[in-house]
C-alpha cells in the first residue's frame, strides 16, 4: 500500500519535533507503556521518574547488544578451553569468563533497579542467573586450584552457560519454546511410559525367541542374549537406523521370525511415534493459544494504562489531544520522519477533530510497527530530454507492450526453454551459442523495462527491492532465472511468501536447538574427549586404523573410518550431534564405538540425546511449522488484512506498486488540492509499507484474538493475565479456533 501526502500538510506539522519536556513525567511513563506494547514486553517496572529513565536505558539497543555480545563471548569460550579447537591458557579464558560474569551481574543489578523488589525476587529467571554465576565462580576457583597442583578435574559449570542465553529478558522467545517443552512433558510422559512398556515386552519376547538358539550377528557377536543389549537394539530399531541388519540373523534362521520385527516396527515406529507427534502438536496448540491470549491482553493493558495517563475529557468521551499524541509518538520513535508521523495521525484521527479517541489510540502500537519509506515519483528522464520522441505513438506502443502481462509470460516461457538448454551438454557449439542468445534476450528485457519505467522507481533507490526486481537484476545468473517462473505462479508465490513469513520465528527454534546441542556437546567433551583420534586417511599404521584406541580393533566404527566423529573439541561435537539428529546408521555405529572405548552405559548418552532432540524438540518444531503454515497460508488464501491496512484502504489513499512504477496513482483522493495537472501529482511524496514485521505468525494470531476484544473492554488485571492457564475461559474467535 502507498499513501500520498501533500507536502504542505507535512510541513505544517513541524512542531512535532519539539523536545520532550523534562518535567512531563506522565508522558515519559505513557511512552514506556506504548513501547512495551509495541515490542510485546511484559516487564513490570517501577513508575518513579528515576526508575522510568533507568528502564529506558535498560531497553536501549546498545545495552541489549552488549548483553548478547558477552553471552556470545561466554559461549564461545568452549572453543578455547581444553579440549580446545584453538587452545588458550586457562588464565586467559578464566579472565574472559569473569568479565562476562561481571557483565551479567551488572545487567541483573540494572534490572533489579527498575522492577519492584517483590517481583524481582519472585522471578525464577533472576534466581537462575544468580545461582549460575555463583556456581561458575565456585567451579572456576576449584578447577584453577587443582590445575595449579597438576590435578585434572572437570569444568562441570560450562554446561550451565546457556542459562544466560535463556533467562535474560531479551530471550523471551527461546523461553517460550522451553515453556512449550515443559508444558508438553506431562502428557508426553504417559505416552513414553506406554512406549517403554511396549519395548520391554518385545525385548523379553526377543530374549525368549532368539536368546537360546545360538544365533550370531554379521560381526560374529552373540545375538539377543543380553536383555540390556536387546533393549538398546530395539530402541535403535524404532529409528530404523539398524534395519534390516538387526532382523537378518533371525530372518535367515526362520522366515516366520520376520513377523516379530514387522509387528514391532508397526506398533512402535509408526503408531507410537505418530502418537508422540499428535500429543506434542495438541499441547503446543493449547499452550500457544494461552501464550497468544496473554500477549494480547498484556498489550491491551499497557495501551490502556498509557491512554489513562494522557486522556482528557472532550464532550462525553475521553480522548488524547493531538499535540500530546504527537509528542508521545516522537518520544517513542524519535527518528520517525515528518511524513511518517503525518500518516499515522491521519489514520488515528481520520475525522481531523484534533484529538485521538480510545479505539484509535489502542492501535498505536501496531501503527508504530509499520516501517514506512518515502518515494518521490518523478517522470522518466527521456520524457524530459526528448518529450516528442518518448510520447510518440511508437514509443507509447512499446511501453504498453512492456507493461502488459503477456510480456512477462513470454519471458517466463523463454526462461523455461533456457532451463532445458542448461541441462544439455554445454560442449555442443549449438548449446553454447544458444546461451548467448538467451543472455541477449534477458538484456533486452531489462533495457525495455528501463525505457518504460522511471529508472529510480524501477531499481527502487528509496525503497526496498521486491522479489521481481531482484530477480531481474540477477537475471544473468543461470539457475536463479528459474525462480522468476516460480514466483510468477500465484500458488507458488503464496507458499514462498508463507515460508518467508514464518522464517524469522524459526530462528527461535534454532536458538533452542543450539542450547541443547551446547549442553550435550560440553558433556560429551568431558566424557569422550581423547578416546577417539583422527589421523590422515593416508596413514595406514595399525594405531591409525583403530582411531588411536585398541578397543576399536575390528569394530564397525573403525572399519567405517568414523575417526573424525569425535568429541575432541566443540566444533567436532556439534557435527556428531548433527549426525545423531539426522538419525541414520551412524547412530548405532557411534553409540557402539564410544561404548567400546568407555563403558556400555555410554549408550545412555545417545539414547537421551535422541529422546530430547528427535522425539521432543523436533516434534515441537514440526508442530510449530504446521501451525505457522496453516495460519499464514490460510490468511494468505483468504486475503485477511490487518486493521491498519483496512484503515488505509478506508482512507482511499492506497495505490499498487506497479502503478507507482508507471507513475499513475489511481486513488486520487487529494485531486482537489493538487489540481488537474497529473505531472505535478507525480512529484508528490508517497509512503510505502516496507516491513512485514507485523505479519509474523505470533502477531497474526494475536490480531485474531484482539479482534474479539471490544475497544471499551479493559480485560483482566495484570496479575490475572500473568497467571493465565490453558483451562481459563477466554473469548472465542472462530477464525482463531479454525486456524489454530
Amino acid at each position: 500500500s502507498y499513501i500520498f501526502l501533500d507536502r504542505r500538510s507535512v510541513l505544517s506539522y513541524s512542531d512535532c519535533h519539539s523536545p520532550l519536556l523534562s518535567g512531563d513525567q506522565d508522558l515519559l511513563l505513557a511512552a514506556a507503556y506504548v513501547s512495551d506494547a509495541q515490542y510485546n514486553r511484559n516487564v513490570p517496572f517501577e513508575t518513579s521518574p528515576q526508575a522510568i529513565r533507568l528502564y529506558y536505558f535498560y531497553n536501549h539497543w546498545t545495552m541489549q547488544a552488549a548483553t548478547y555480545f558477552f553471552i556470545c563471548v561466554d559461549l564461545s569460550l568452549a572453543l578455547f578451553e581444553e579440549p580446545a579447537l584453538f587452545p588458550l591458557p586457562f588464565l586467559a579464558t578464566s579472565i574472559a569468563e569473569v568479565l562476562c560474569l561481571t557483565a551479567f551481574f551488572g545487567r541483573l543489578v540494572h534490572f533489579a533497579k527498575v522492577t519492584p523488589q517483590m517481583v524481582f525476587w519472585k522471578d525464577t529467571k533472576n534466581i537462575c542467573i544468580m545461582v549460575t554465576i555463583v556456581l561458575t565462580l565456585v567451579d572456576l576457583i576449584l578447577y584453577g586450584s587443582l590445575e595449579a597442583v597438576n590435578i585434572r578435574s572437570v569444568r562441570w559449570s560450562r554446561a550451565l552457560r546457556p542459562v544466560f542465553l535463556i533467562n535474560f529478558p531479551e530471550s523471551r522467545q527461546i523461553r517460550r519454546a522451553f515453556r512449550s517443552i515443559r508444558n508438553t512433558l506431562p502428557d508426553i510422559l504417559y505416552v513414553f511410559l506406554l512406549f517403554t512398556f511396549s519395548m520391554l515386552v518385545f525385548s523379553l519376547m526377543a530374549l525368549k525367541l532368539f536368546g537360546d538358539r545360538g544365533l550370531k550377528t554379521a560381526e560374529g557377536s552373540p545375538y539377543f542374549e543380553n536383555i540390556l543389549e536387546v533393549v538398546f537394539e530395539l530402541y535403535v530399531l524404532v529409528t530404523t537406523a539398524n534395519s534390516p541388519d538387526i532382523m537378518m540373523p533371525a530372518y535367515d534362521f526362520n522366515w516366520w521370525y520376520s513377523l516379530y520385527f514387522i509387528t514391532y516396527i508397526i506398533i512402535n515406529t509408526y503408531i507410537f511415534m505418530s502418537v508422540f507427534l499428535a500429543v506434542v502438536y495438541n499441547n503446543y496448540r493449547k499452550h500457544l493459544k494461552n501464550e497468544i491470549r496473554k500477549l494480547a491482553y498484556l498489550k491491551r493493558r499497557k495501551m490502556i494504562e498509557a491512554f489513562n495517563i494522557l486522556k482528557v475529557k472532550v464532550g462525553p468521551e475521553f480522548v488524547v489531544g493531538e499535540a500530546r499524541w504527537r509528542r508521545l509518538v516522537h518520544s517513542v520513535a524519535p527518528d520517525m520522519s515528518l511524513g511518517h508521523l503525518e500518516l499515522l495521525l491521519r489514520i488515528s484521527d481520520e475525522g481531523q477533530t484534533g484529538h485521538v479517541d480510545k479505539m484509535n489510540f489502542l492501535r498505536l502500537a501496531d501503527l508504530l510497527n509499520i516501517q514506512v519509506v518515502t518515494i518521490n515519483i518523478k517522470r522518466h528522464p527521456l520524457e524530459a530530454w526528448v518529450p516528442r520522441l518518448y510520447q510518440s505513438s511508437a514509443s507509447l506502443l512499446v511501453q504498453k507492450v512492456v507493461r502488459h502481462r503477456i510480456f512477462v509470460w513470454a519471458f517466463d516461457v523463454i526462461i523455461l526453454i533456457n532451463a532445458i538448454f542448461i541441462a544439455l551438454d554445454e560442449k555442443n557449439p549449438f548449446i553454447s551459442y544458444a546461451e548467448w542468445l538467451f543472455l541477449s534476450l534477458y538484456v533486452i528485457e531489462i533495457l525495455l523495462k528501463l525505457y518504460t519505467y522511471e529508472p529510480r522507481a524501477y531499481f527502487g533507490r528509496k525503497q526496498k527491492y521486491n522479489s521481481q526486481q531482484i530477480l531481474d537484476i540477477v537475471l544473468i545468473l543461470r539457475i536463479l532465472r528459474l525462480l522468476r517462473v516460480i514466483i510468477s505462479v500465484q500458488r507458488f508465490r503464496v507458499i514462498v511468501t508463507t515460508l518467508i513469513n514464518i522464517g524469522p520465528t524459526m530462528l527461535t527454534f534454532g536458538g533452542l536447538v543450539f542450547v541443547v546441542y551446547y549442553a550435550f556437546a560440553i558433556v560429551g567433551m568431558e566424557v569422550f574427549h581423547g578416546k577417539v583420534q583422527f589421523f590422515d586417511p593416508n596413514f595406514t599404521t595399525p594405531h591409525a586404523l583403530v582411531c588411536g584406541n585398541p578397543a576399536l580393533q575390528g569394530s564397525a566404527f573403525s572399519r567405517a573410518r568414523y575417526c573424525k566423529n569425535n568429541f575432541n573439541d566443540l566444533a567436532s561435537s556439534f557435527v556428531v550431534l548433527m549426525e545423531l539428529t539426522v538419525v541414520n546408521q551412524c547412530v548405532l555405529l557411534l553409540a557402539d564405538g564410544f561404548a567400546l572405548v568407555t563403558h556400555q552405559a555410554a549408550k545412555l548418552y545417545f539414547i537421551l540425546f535422541h529422546i530430547v532432540v528427535v522425539i521432543l524438540i523436533v516434534n515441537i518444531f514440526i508442530a510449530f511449522i504446521l501451525e505457522a503454515f496453516f495460519v499464514a497460508y490460510s490468511l494468505e488464501k483468504s486475503e485477511v488484512e490487518t486493521a491498519i491496512e483496512k484503515k488505509i484502504q478506508e482512507l482511499g489513499v492506497g495505490i499498487q506498486e506497479e502503478e507507482v512504477q508507471e507513475g499513475k496513482p489511481t486513488d486520487d483522493v487529494d485531486a482537489k488540492d493538487r489540481g488537474d495537472n497529473k505531472r505535478k501529482a507525480l512529484e508528490g511524496l508517497y509512503c510505502r509499507i516496507a516491513s512485514k514485521k507485523y505479519r509474523t505468525v505470533d502477531t497474526l494470531l494475536q490480531r485474531m484474538f484482539e479482534s474479539e476484544i471490544a475497544p471499551e473492554e479493559e480485560g483482566p488485571s495484570l496479575d490475572e493475565i500473568l497467571n493465565f492457564s490453558p483451562s481459563d475461559i477466554y473469548p472465542k474467535n472462530p477464525n482463531f479456533e479454525n486456524s489454530a
